[in-house]
């Protein structure tokens, strides 16, 4: 039996393909739908962009025949904007919220026959749908099983004979090491010895398959060295020009951010490999918004990036007293356009060439906004994106469906491509413990 999904306006402002990802079946929009898309057009944002990327595609739909109708389309499904259908809504749920006309919507087409699913980014919604008797569902498209999340090293246990060989030859066949099917490019592996707890040796998946010792497991990237294994699987990473694209998960304090501005600083200004560091971050507020905020755009920027403040403090402090420090060495790279700081919604439409760019806090992108921001990379442009996917401040995005997620999934394999998941707090014992106990 063909089935009517009806979409809420959350769905195709994450994704506005969403459309077309329902087979054959008929493809339902409440023309509610359409007057938020409307009011969304104007935003300047994801949102705004999503919002006019819609309103394109019906419009071009349309021209195929009337959308009030059922407009066919290649794969047997058909799309359709609703205008009459109306269920009965329950007298608590009266009113001119939007989202109750669009369940009421849904409502009346059930009521007239239809088996009809809500489709809803908003768990409000889908609780208010399931609870009127409607099948409800979040859009799950692009969707990742997080407890299934690729975290970029795998482990061996290996007789002592085997690791002394690797250490002396610095090299070793998979198979060698008992490795269960082909291990990905540029995945990591712990070797622990058999007879000894204490003997270990760490590896690296080459283009060719060999696992190989690692090359920076002890570099010192602008005065900064790994303190954990998970550190020094993502130091090998960060330093190493052939990887592209480079993510880090990690709860906080791992030091994901810390590392990737630290390797940045290295391969920027001391050793010139890149031409500029551009560091971004989503404009998500955690907790009530401070509201419109006075100034330049700069101005504006430096209160949502005063954590990557924080740590290139950290990292360019040289000891003097405050006072002395203040306007510095980190004043001077700002100064002399060797460091930038922008909110993501100015690195679309971008062609970025030679840079070294960080975006943190990439879990509250969308799958949508992190192929936007990753297609910007030029030639010779590396790109690290950090995160926690169990951080996350946009409302409608979970630890499956954000774009840091969706990206590790997607990537993994490729030559250009490496991940490390970090487990372990490194920024104090506080840090620790809250972060075990909280």
């Amino acid at each position: 039996m063909i089935k009517t999904f009806v979409l809420d306006t959350n769905v195709l402002v994450h994704n506005p393909q969403a459309l077309f990802d329902f087979e054959d079946n008929r493809v339902v929009i409440p023309i509610s739908v359409i007057e938020e898309l409307d009011n969304l057009k104007k935003l300047q944002d994801e949102r705004g962009r999503s919002a006019r990327q819609v309103s394109r595609i019906l419009d071009d739909l349309s021209s195929l025949g009337r959308l009030e109708q059922g407009v066919p389309l290649e794969d047997g499904g058909s799309i359709k904007v609703e205008l009459s259908a109306a269920g009965v809504l329950p007298e608590g749920m009266a009113g001119h919220k939007v989202d109750n006309h669009i369940l009421r919507m849904a409502l009346g087409l059930q009521q007239q026959g239809a088996e009809v699913r809500f489709i809803s980014k908003d768990i409000n919604a889908r609780i208010k749908a399931n609870a009127l008797g409607l099948e409800a569902e979040d859009y799950d498209t692009n969707k990742v099983n997080i407890d299934e999340l690729y975290r970029g090293w795998d482990e061996a246990s290996l007789p002592a004979a085997s690791i002394n060989a690797f250490y002396r030859d610095r090299r070793s066949k998979p198979e060698a090491l008992g490795l269960r099917g082909t291990p990905l490019v540029n995945s990591f592996i712990l070797m622990r010895s058999q007879d000894n707890p204490n003997q270990s040796a760490l590896g690296r998946v080459s283009k060719s398959g060999e696992v190989m010792a690692l090359n920076y497991q002890d570099a010192d990237a602008w005065g900064l060295r790994a303190l954990n294994m998970e550190q020094k699987f993502a130091m090998e990473l960060l330093l190493d020009d052939s990887i592209n694209l480079v993510t880090l998960v990690g709860p906080a304090g791992t030091g994901k951010t810390l590392l990737a501005l630290a390797a940045a600083l290295q391969r920027t200004v001391e050793d010139k490999v890149y031409r500029k560091i551009l560091v971004s971050r989503p404009v998500i507020p955690l907790g009530k918004d401070i509201g419109y905020l006075p100034g330049s755009k700069d101005d504006k920027m430096k209160n949502w990036m005063q954590p990557i403040f924080d740590n290139l403090d950290y990292l360019t402090d040289n000891g003097d007293d405050e006072e002395e420090s203040e306007g510095g060495q980190l004043q001077y790279l700002m100064d002399s356009n060797k460091l930038a700081l922008e909110a993501v919604t100015y690195i679309r439409g971008r062609s970025i060439p030679r840079q070294f760019i960080i975006v943190d806090e990439a879990q509250n992108l969308t799958p949508h906004e992190v192929k936007t921001i990753v297609s910007r990379a030029g030639q010779g442009t590396k790109m690290v994106l950090t995160g926690d996917p169990y951080q996350i401040d946009n409302p409608y995005l979970d630890s499956e469906s954000n774009g840091l997620a969706y990206l590790v999934e997607k990537f993994k394999g490729q030559e250009m491509f490496g991940h490390v998941t970090l487990h372990k707090s490194e920024r104090s014992r506080l840090a620790a413990l809250a972060a075990e106990l909280l």
